[in-house]
């Protein structure tokens, strides 16, 4: 029997297709060749990106050279350019605005087949570094009221290139998506007054269906109405609003966890296309009490359609204690310690 399922944060009803069950083996994909050609992210072709706002390098190489470990980047087609003053303003009934903002590309490694899950942990927190110090830079810029840091994997999850990579955006508004979780969470807050991310991560330890992976300061869940088959949230276990005020003590665990979930997902799916997005409070705003920031996940294994985009309901046709079975069983590595 289907089950509605309502988002605790949003609100938003999301169908749980159970009759519809698909198990991992249902969602295996042709493998598209890789596409070839000139990757201007590879290691050597520093001179054909934009000059680096940011790089980790060996400290005897210059910038905008070999010698890298991770590196970022204007995006050389962005979505909203750096130059100009918003010139808020009203056209009839209708409001616009200059389309100011940040568009920018970390390169996460110089090795062009490398994906995420397979770098060293150490370099994965440098990944994770690397976002932090462009949020608090991009954050001291009054025109910025939101980043949305984000990966695309795959060309079915809208990746124009195969070398792997994230996208920070520093937009003039604060989004919609976020808007809603920030108003749900809120009204949360003022009924119970208690963070409503805290409250579910008590109550999934406590269940432990959901719970795929947990270390001392992380937790990754399929969240109780996901959208998406095998759709993943990581949260910190500590309320912290903001990524970039993460403890600095906490990032090699993010980057255990993140290495573990993304292999999870790959051995389980066969390497799917996905998107993760960072949910973080808005740009220049104090410590949020009832936000809570986390990070999201969502292999791209089935498609909207029309009844999604009509009537705001997802369909998803694995439940996501079956997907939280299937990551959480799904052999162990060495460096792996069970969930707890």
């Amino acid at each position: 029997m289907p089950e509605l399922r309502k988002d605790v944060i949003t609100g938003r009803w999301v169908i749980i297709s159970t009759e519809r069950g698909k198990r991992p083996i249902d969602f295996k994909m042709e493998k598209r060749p890789a596409r070839g050609g000139f990757c201007p992210f590879c290691d050597g072709n520093e001179d054909k990106t934009p000059p680096e706002v940011l790089a980790y390098r060996d400290p005897h190489s210059a910038p905008n050279s070999r010698g890298w470990k991770v590196r970022v980047v204007p995006n050389k087609f962005p979505a909203l350019q750096i130059e100009g003053e918003l010139d808020k303003h009203g056209d009839g009934i209708y409001d616009t605005m200059r389309g100011v903002g940040a568009h920018e590309v970390l390169i996460e490694s110089p090795q062009h087949e490398t994906q995420l899950a397979d770098l060293p942990r150490d370099h994965v927190e440098s990944i994770f570094w690397a976002i932090r110090d462009r949020c608090i830079d991009l954050n001291r810029d009054s025109r910025f009221k939101y980043i949305l840091v984000f990966k695309n994997r795959g060309e079915e999850a809208g990746a124009s290139l195969e070398h792997s990579h994230i996208q920070l955006i520093a937009t003039p508004i604060i989004p919609k998506r976020a808007i809603e979780e920030l108003d749900g969470s809120q009204f949360h807050y003022k009924l119970k007054e208690r963070c409503i991310f805290c409250d579910i991560i008590k109550q999934e330890i406590e269940v432990k269906k959901r719970v795929i992976y947990m270390n001392d300061y992380f937790i990754a869940i399929a969240p109780y109405a996901a959208r998406f088959p095998f759709e993943t949230w990581v949260l910190p276990l500590r309320h912290v609003s903001a990524f970039e005020k993460t403890n600095s003590e906490w990032f090699p665990q993010l980057s255990d966890i993140m290495k573990l979930v993304l292999r999870r997902i790959d051995e389980v799916l066969d390497v799917p296309p996905f998107n993760f997005i960072i949910h973080t409070a808005p740009c220049k705003t104090p410590d949020l009490e009832h936000y809570h920031w986390h990070l999201e996940i969502m292999p791209k294994l089935t498609r909207v359609a029309g009844f999604e985009w009509g009537s705001g309901f997802y369909i998803n046709p694995t439940p996501p204690e079956e997907a939280a079975e299937a990551l959480r069983n799904h052999g162990t590595h060495a460096e792996e310690k069970p969930t707890t």
